[in-house]
């Protein structure tokens, strides 16, 4: 294929992740699109990724080599990618290395000292907490910087964690570009919501059960709700991976007040999830600031938003670019649970503004598209350049 086609030449590009399915959540949603766009428009790409338990790899686009490795952050993981990296140095030398999240990172900014490491072009995305993290340890964030200051080009999803990232690493000013998220691939085409759901309104959470997500919060604030109310309702959570006893935590809340219904759902297949979200009435995520780790955007808004739900969440971190306040949805700021009580009462008694919300989340969640960010990843110089003067 010619430098002139009007298609993408082929390049190496060499997707070298810590999450990766099986792993669910943003991140590894993020990474499994990215590679998956990236192969479509004509880069020959190979995905790195931690071990698999799972029975059946799937089928992809892309050549996946799983390595020796669970995919933590402690050195010993480090140490083992770093091994892989090394034994790999001459066709990585040629190639794009992309880290879209901080596992390898962490192994990269070891490698940084190293000259007979060179990637043609290294890349990197960040999402929002690894940036703290980072900036906390004075040692850690001296490299970050030096590993900043020598990638080619670095994205982030939203403005939030782009201005984040700015304040706490200017070094990455003259490089530093959005790749928004978009919906997943599975759900792009969703059909229509099914008429003749239960009579109860169901608001559902999906997402890893850890106190950042906030599921405690929501479960608070309609319990605040009369009871009159909460009979009519049913919270359904879905999401495994509890953090230190925070399920328990959130099953004795809910027994506290056995007129508010309570569904757990701890291993949904990414396949069934569309119908859970198919036979819910509102979506909630009222995520908050835990420690260093934030919320810089949010791919599961998009998902809900799809299915035509009204979202309601916590106005924090990068969730207002997910999630537009009175178009698809209502932000109520953190800590304020009498608000968030009274947003869920307001969309509970108002079918009409759910169904008007939902409606302007589909066309939404739709805006931003895995190809075009893919393509602002790896593309050159001299394309950039091209599309500028067009």
């Amino acid at each position: 294929m010619s430098a002139s086609s009007t298609t993408l030449p082929v390049r190496s590009v060499y997707l070298i992740t810590h999450e990766f399915y099986p792993v669910r959540g943003g991140i590894a949603t993020f990474t499994e699109e990215i590679a998956k766009a990236s192969a479509s428009l004509g880069y020959d790409v190979e995905v790195w990724a931690q071990s698999s338990k799972a029975d059946v790899e799937k089928k992809w686009p892309f050549r996946l080599q799983r390595l020796p490795l669970k995919g933590s952050h402690d050195l010993l993981c480090q140490l083992r990618l770093a091994y892989k990296v090394i034994k790999a140095r001459r066709q990585l030398r040629h190639a794009i290395v992309y880290l879209p999240e901080p596992g390898p990172m962490l192994t990269m900014m070891l490698l940084q000292f190293f000259h007979a490491f060179r990637p043609r072009r290294l890349v990197l995305t960040f999402h929002g907490s690894e940036i703290l993290k980072f900036a906390q340890s004075p040692f850690r964030g001296w490299l970050a910087r030096r590993l900043i200051s020598k990638s080619t080009r670095i994205s982030t999803l939203s403005r939030y964690t782009q201005r984040l990232l700015l304040e706490h690493f200017p070094e990455a000013a003259d490089k530093i570009f959005l790749t928004p998220g978009a919906l997943r691939s599975e759900f792009v085409v969703v059909a229509p919501r099914p008429a003749g759901r239960s009579e109860k309104i169901v608001i559902l959470t999906v997402g890893r059960l850890h106190p950042r997500k906030g599921q405690l919060r929501t479960l608070e604030a309609l319990q605040m709700l009369p009871a009159a109310v909460r009979s009519r309702l049913e919270y359904w959570v879905v999401g495994g991976q509890s953090k230190s006893g925070y399920e328990s935590s959130l099953r004795t809340a809910a027994a506290s007040h056995p007129d508010l219904t309570v569904r757990f759902f701890t291993a949904i297949p990414d396949e069934e999830l569309s119908q859970i979200y198919d036979r819910a009435d509102i979506f909630a995520m009222t995520s908050v600031n835990h420690g260093n780790s934030i919320e810089g955007f949010g791919l599961v808004y998009l998902e809900a938003a799809a299915h035509g739900l009204p979202v309601i969440a916590h106005d924090i971190g990068g969730v207002s670019e997910a999630v537009l306040d009175g178009l698809t949805g209502l932000l109520v700021p953190p800590d304020r649970p009498a608000q968030l009580a009274a947003a869920f009462e307001k969309l509970i008694h108002d079918e009409a503004l759910r169904k008007k919300l939902g409606a302007a989340g589909r066309e939404w969640a739709l805006r931003n598209c895995w190809k075009e960010s893919a393509h602002a990843l790896f593309r050159t110089e001299e394309e950039e350049v091209a599309a500028t003067v067009v």
